[in-house]
């Protein structure tokens, strides 16, 4: 039992590898969407994280409508600036899983529209705020998923 986190063409690999070793760390199994914006074994992936690689679940979608097809058994939310709920009003249920942007783009807008618009999550951030770093929002909600659940019953209490 966990949860599951998706990244819609990463262009970081710095990024990636952190979350990579954030899922390793935690059981969250890792889904990349492609195509990304870096050679999957790229020296910057390695360094931040790709070490991990052997603990982590992660698969990758050579799209959008593949990854889709495939993940139809999740509950599905994407995190976004663009979201009207608060992440942190969700009640989290295992196998869900969170969907994240690329750090430049985020979700191409008529991908996004697959996925309801009440499951368009956001972080609560100041006024005129941007948006957070990439491997740092999918720790923060990651946990609270994960703590949502129940550590215990994911084997880290």
């Amino acid at each position: 039992m966990t949860i599951h986190v998706a990244l819609y063409q990463p262009k970081i690999p710095q990024n990636t590898g952190n979350i990579i070793r954030f899922c390793a760390n935690t059981g969250i199994q890792l889904h990349l969407i492609h195509p990304l914006g870096f050679v999957w074994d790229d020296k910057r992936l390695a360094r931040a994280g790709m070490d991990y690689i052997e603990y982590a679940t992660v698969q990758h979608y050579a799209s959008w409508p593949i990854f889709l097809d495939k993940t139809q058994q999740h509950r599905r939310f994407i995190v976004t600036t663009k979201g009207q709920q608060s992440a942190y009003r969700m009640t989290f249920q295992p196998e869900d899983m969170l969907i994240f942007g690329s750090e430049d783009a985020g979700i191409a807008i008529d991908d996004m529209r697959s996925i309801h618009d009440d499951h368009w999550l956001r972080i609560p951030m100041q006024a005129n705020s941007r948006s957070m770093n990439l491997s740092n929002t999918v720790a923060m909600l990651g946990y609270e998923a994960l703590r949502q659940i129940g550590l215990a019953q994911c084997g880290l209490d």
